[in-house]
């Protein structure tokens, strides 16, 4: 109970910084800002361009935001636990961001590598850290469907 409410403190005090990271108005960026819904796009400009620190900055900060989520998802609940579970409530989550992002935030725009990006720190997170936590907290309580014994049935 007490890692639970720990982990939802956790998930509150993420929700705040990515609030502050992601849903800030930049009204400066107006006319730097393009949407992005082809995967890879983004990256590859980043990885083009001249500065390096901003590239990492960029790429590295993406990947940095979605670290929480794959520490902290096994810890809420079972139900949060695996790899392609982490993967969809990672992306779902940084979709609706991106879009509450592109489509009310002056200054700010959808890009589809972000969700890539949070969303590959996130199952880096969960491989790292997340999954042995979550097994150390929530034991699994029933073996799973290829461990289980089947009984005979008897025959006449």
């Amino acid at each position: 109970m007490l890692v639970t409410l720990l982990a939802i403190a956790g998930m509150v005090a993420f929700a705040v910084v990515l609030a502050g990271l992601t849903l800030e108005a930049s009204p400066a960026s107006v006319p730097l800002t393009h949407n992005n819904l082809t995967p890879g796009r983004s990256i590859e400009n980043y990885l083009n361009q001249p500065g390096f620190v901003d590239t990492v900055k960029q790429l590295g900060g993406n990947i940095a935001l979605g670290v929480p989520f794959g520490i902290l998802l096994p810890l809420l609940s079972r139900r949060t636990r695996g790899f392609l579970r982490v993967a969809f409530v990672t992306a779902t989550t940084m979709l609706l961001v991106e879009l509450v992002q592109g489509a009310l935030i002056t200054g700010r725009a959808f890009d589809i590598d972000d969700v890539v990006l949070n969303t590959t720190g996130a199952l880096i997170g969960y491989l790292l850290l997340g999954r042995r936590l979550g097994r150390a907290v929530r034991p699994r309580t029933q073996p799973r469907w290829w461990q289980r014994r089947r009984t005979p049935v008897a025959s006449d």
